[in-house]
């Protein structure tokens, strides 16, 4: 019987204690395991990258992202996640592509490293298939893109890019932190790695910090050289984050489903009072299309606004809000407005009027009203 990805993610692959039979996997603190009188293993060894507790994570992860079974890791955040596939794709000397709307931390500390380790990084519209065809070098080992983007939601087609990357030898990488396996599993388009931060949607709660990577195949060289660099470098997941992301992830489709449904009707909403609202879910979106072709169940529960004048004006629109909470981060159950222009600061390309919003699970009419009277 092939069980569904809300029927895993909610049972975390069935889960049931074979000494208790307790349907909720338990904490597994130890950091070291016993061997038996031949000094041989039955199970893990050591916690750094054997703890069962993230174990189980990384392959309720796995199966709902349609990787291997033992096609996932958890690293110690998300940032760590990601630039584990930049280190071990890129060589001095190599070209790798980012995109020019993204995560802006990720985006920095790309073109700080390549400049020190001599890998050429170039940012790139890769909601513009012939931008990135035109980009590709022979030096290119590595495509990473983000889907829907940070913080302005462009969206890029996968499977196009996909077959790019594949034609010109290179991995492509997949931020999917947004998108969650709930609305794009990147590896049925074609992706090599999908990347998480699973502080945001997997986790849903906003009280834990961690990473996760999957990959389409686990017997490459790339994710043999990110799995050794994970155990070297020892940048894992503790036990008790990876409880409370596996928590987190047995809710997953409700809490998302749920959220995007709001984010979709609050985008509808203040679209028809005409604030211009940046949300794929829309038909006035650019990438409508796309987005329509390669998500389902929704668009996400993330969407910004343009309310027009200067970054002052911004501001104070979130200093009348009394619902929406004026925060970092993103994915939790409650709802957050952030002023891009102010965290990015210059070269941003947030517009100094944007507000993000991260939809929770709030009640749609006080989140709306909450927007009207703000930015009125």
């Amino acid at each position: 019987m092939t069980l569904r990805p809300e029927t895993l993610a909610a049972q975390a692959l069935h889960a049931i204690d074979a000494e208790t039979g307790a349907i909720v996997p338990p904490i597994q603190m130890a950091t070291t395991f016993a061997r038996d009188g031949a000094y041989r293993l039955a199970g893990p060894g050591y916690a750094r990258d054997e703890n069962p507790t993230f174990v189980h994570a990384e392959r309720v992860l796995a199966a709902l992202e349609g990787g291997p079974p033992n096609g996932a890791l958890s690293f110690a955040s998300g940032m760590a996640a990601a630039t584990a596939v930049f280190r071990a794709a890129c060589a001095p000397g190599d070209h790798a592509i980012v995109p020019r709307v993204g995560y802006f931390a990720l985006r920095a500390w790309a073109q700080k490293w390549g400049a020190r380790w001599g890998v050429a990084v170039e940012a790139v519209d890769t909601t513009d298939v012939a931008a990135v065809r035109a980009a590709l070098r022979p030096a290119t080992r590595l495509v990473w893109i983000e889907t829907p983007a940070n913080p302005l939601w462009d969206v890029t087609d996968l499977a196009a890019v996909a077959e790019l990357a594949r034609g010109a030898g290179a991995t492509l990488a997949v931020d999917s932190t947004c998108a969650t396996p709930v609305h794009t599993r990147p590896i049925a388009h074609g992706a090599d790695v999908v990347m998480h931060s699973a502080t945001k949607y997997l986790g849903g709660h906003s009280d834990l910090l961690g990473g996760m990577l999957v990959a389409a195949r686990t017997d490459t060289e790339l994710w043999a050289r990110i799995a050794e660099a994970r155990h070297d470098e020892g940048a894992v997941l503790g036990p008790l984050e990876s409880f409370l992301l596996l928590r987190g992830m047995r809710t997953l489709f409700a809490r998302v489903e749920r959220q995007s449904r709001t984010a979709q009707s609050l985008a509808a909403r203040l679209a028809e009072r005409g604030v211009r609202v940046r949300y794929p879910g829309l038909a006035s979106h650019p990438q409508h299309a796309v987005a329509a072709r390669q998500m389902e169940r929704g668009f996400g529960g993330m969407l910004s606004i343009e309310i027009g004048g200067d970054a002052a004006r911004a501001l104070a629109a979130i200093g009348r809000m009394r619902v929406w909470v004026p925060a970092t981060s993103l994915g939790g159950v409650e709802s957050l407005v952030e002023h891009r222009f102010t965290v990015e600061g210059p070269g941003t390309p947030a517009p100094p009027d944007l507000l993000r919003l991260s939809v929770g699970l709030e009640h749609e009419d006080d989140l709306f009203e909450d927007l009207v009277q703000a930015i009125a």
